[in-house]
């Protein structure tokens, strides 16, 4: 590929102008190789994958995802047990390394020991993926849980991309999958807090991707519809499940491994599933002024 590039650039006329077909084909070719010339980082003993929320669906999917194409992992969530029990399921079956880091992203002390911790050693890959949500009018939701919900859901993501991306910069690799939602494309009553948290995911993520053009770091935006690991036995279905079809469901399984894939290509954003890309689009191009009414009405039934 860098060969083609030269040889476009020799190509000039007798005048010492380039001839504009050949400009063309340079920069699409120049194009070409941004994309391909950059790969992920590939598996490697010392290098470590990062998975935040990995202990239980989008995460646990991605932690396993990225064991199974060799990667040793550091997970972090909560739940020491969960995560000591995915470990050593991952070890045996991968035979790769997974170093478990409890801890409460929520936290500005466990958030900044995390991420000191992350500045100082080569993380190849940052999954970027742990959050959570409420539903209701804000008026009546615990201010303390709002709260809580932006540390994870905005904090959570940018204080650790400020860790691992120097490094990533500085070894001209690395590659950043943050979770987002289509929640974050439009105005959601009854969801507001989270929506507006996804919206800054979203924007930060893409205009990350931006700034690091040509540098050899992927940077990519998850943004899935509704996604679960299996179907829930009636007994424990969720009004989330209830009010949502299950054609609109995606597995965890099939999201992480698009979601890899994507990064790997360097996509901007990846929308696992046709019907929610159908849903992303509408949410992005549909007048805000009609989709915040019509959406909210459907949030208010799950903050009921």
């Amino acid at each position: 590929m860098r060969h083609l590039t030269l040889t476009l650039i020799g190509t000039l006329t007798s005048e010492g102008r380039r001839p504009l077909g050949a400009t063309c084909r340079r920069a699409h070719v120049d194009r070409l190789v941004y994309h391909c010339r950059m790969p992920v980082p590939a598996p490697s003993p010392d290098a470590r994958a990062l998975v935040t929320g990995a202990s239980q669906n989008i995460g646990a999917a991605l932690a396993t995802e990225l064991a199974a194409r060799g990667h040793s992992l550091i997970v972090t969530a909560r739940r020491e047990d969960v995560l000591n029990a995915l470990a050593a399921r991952l070890t045996e079956t991968y035979r790769v390394t997974v170093e478990v880091r409890p801890a409460d992203l929520t936290d500005a002390a466990d958030r900044a020991k995390l991420a000191e911790e992350l500045a100082a050693r080569p993380i190849s890959i940052l999954c970027a993926n742990a959050g959570t949500a409420t539903f209701g009018p804000v008026a009546a939701l615990d201010p303390a849980a709002e709260k809580v919900q932006v540390q994870l859901n905005v904090l959570g993501v940018h204080d650790l991309v400020l860790a691992v991306l120097p490094g990533m910069v500085e070894r001209g690799a690395g590659g950043i999958l943050i979770s987002g939602s289509a929640a974050g494309n439009s105005p959601i009553p009854y969801n507001a807090t989270y929506a507006a948290t996804k919206a800054f995911v979203n924007t930060f993520s893409e205009s990350l991707r931006g700034e690091l053009r040509g540098s050899g770091v992927h940077v990519t935006l998850l943004a899935p519809g509704p996604v679960r690991t299996e179907p829930p036995d009636p007994v424990d279905t969720s009004l989330v499940d209830k009010l949502v079809p299950d054609f609109l469901w995606i597995s965890t399984e099939h999201t992480a491994r698009v979601a890899l894939d994507a990064l790997t290509r360097n996509k901007m954003r990846v929308v696992p599933g046709l019907t929610s890309k159908a849903m992303s689009v509408a949410s992005q191009y549909a007048p805000r002024a009609i989709v915040a009414p019509i959406v909210g009405s459907f949030y208010k039934r799950l903050g009921g």
